[in-house]
């Protein structure tokens, strides 16, 4: 699917903008790594490489636009964004409107005017210095920083195939093994034609130049292990220095939107017992040219993922995944520190932990519809954890994350 953003400490944070940012995320197959040998010294051969891999991923702009947390957008012209250096896009005509939207997309509109929890919108940092014209995309512009702090060149802007969550693995050991941690709510069982929820926005800690913390829905079709299709978006706060494609990095993703940047950050955020903010996100199967389409909150139909590029998803998701996600590298023998969500536990509610509202899934006659049982997941409670809910006003719900390291969590 995409790639997410990079965050170099030696870049300056403007107070209360935070490095949280937006992010897609797709498989579509077995990923395949290639190496060569050469004469050339290391230093010399990852120079040519970074100067190459950039050259690829920076496209020529119409505009850029210098975004106050030090970032640059390039508003590039739609025809010539990366996802067409994928070999299938080459004679791709661009699709700019889906042609259905699931039917009941706005009833949880009418929903929240009753809430005495109110949350607040946000909006990306960089549009208080511009925005693209017409016909372009904003794409945020990649730094040699970003690629150097990938493990190599050709693992950035990737995802370790393996730590997709799996709830209920006949191996309990699974996920722990790669070094991720989750807590999730799930769907099974069924065919999925797309997902949808209000995702609450923090700024996690993360401890470890090489961990993060993110927040995202999964849409997954065939079988865990290398057989796996799989559509990612949600929220990431620091590096995804691990690897799939985030955001426009890897082609296939096809935006449509001039108006969000994925990648960029999204300000502002959530406090402690202060203002909550949060996104709505909807992916959904076009169930006329078989797409998968997302949409940021109500107004921003983003783009598509075409379905040639995937084998089992070119039909449904079988299963559906909500939740946090963390990286624990045991720095220095020990469980992270890295938080997830609020870092704040479940049972602390409202203005104090981190939550997923409004869950809902498409169905096969294209409505949405709230999950008839909603499951729930986690690797080790007493680090992070998930409680589900439901009532009249955010629908199926759940309150999930944590500290990581702590007298339980040693």
């Amino acid at each position: 699917m995409a790639t997410a953003v990079h965050f170099s400490s030696c870049e300056r944070r403007r107070r209360g903008a935070v490095r949280v940012t937006l992010f897609l995320l797709y498989f579509w197959g077995s990923l395949i790594s290639l190496s060569c040998a050469a004469r050339l010294s290391a230093v010399t051969r990852q120079k040519l490489e970074v100067e190459k891999h950039l050259k690829r991923l920076n496209k020529p702009p119409i505009k850029s636009i210098q975004s106050p947390d030090g970032d640059i957008i390039d508003c590039v012209h739609i025809s010539h964004q990366p996802a067409f250096d994928h070999p299938f896009l080459k004679d791709h005509k661009i699709q700019m409107r889906p042609s259905y939207h699931p039917e009941g997309l706005y009833d949880d509109n009418k929903m929240s005017t009753g809430s005495k929890e109110r949350t607040k919108p946000l909006t990306q940092l960089w549009h208080m210095n511009g925005r693209c014209p017409e016909d372009t995309i904003p794409v945020r512009r990649t730094k040699k920083d970003d690629v150097l702090r990938a493990s190599s060149v050709k693992r950035y802007g990737k995802k370790k195939r393996n730590n997709i969550p799996k709830p209920r693995s006949s191996d309990p050991d699974f996920i722990n093994q790669s070094g991720h941690q989750h807590a999730i709510a799930y769907v099974e069982g069924d065919k999925y034609y797309g997902a949808k929820a209000t995702i609450n926005v923090w700024e996690p800690k993360i401890q470890q130049p090489n961990e993060f913390s993110l927040s995202q829905i999964w849409l997954l079709g065939g079988s865990f292990g290398q057989d796996l299709n799989s559509i990612e978006a949600g929220w990431q706060s620091d590096a995804y220095q691990a690897t799939g494609c985030y955001n426009l990095l890897c082609s296939g993703f096809i935006q449509i939107n001039s108006e969000i940047a994925m990648g960029a950050s999204i300000s502002p955020v959530s406090a402690l017992r202060n203002s909550q903010y949060d996104i709505s996100l909807l992916i959904w199967k076009d169930t006329k040219e078989g797409h998968w389409w997302m949409q940021f909150g109500n107004d921003y139909v983003l783009g598509y993922w075409p379905s040639f590029l995937f084998s089992y998803l070119a039909d449904s998701a079988s299963m559906i995944e909500w939740g946090g996600e963390v990286v624990n590298s045991e720095p220095d023998g020990q469980h992270t520190a890295t938080q997830m969500g609020s870092g704040h536990f479940p049972e602390e509610g409202f203005g104090k932990s981190s939550y997923f509202r409004n869950i809902q899934v498409v169905d096969s006659s294209n409505n949405l519809k709230s999950p008839k049982s909603l499951g729930s997941f986690t690797d080790q409670s007493n680090c992070y954890d998930v409680q589900t809910g439901d009532n009249d006003d955010w629908g199926h719900y759940f309150y999930y994350g944590g500290p990581g390291r702590n007298p339980n969590c040693p």
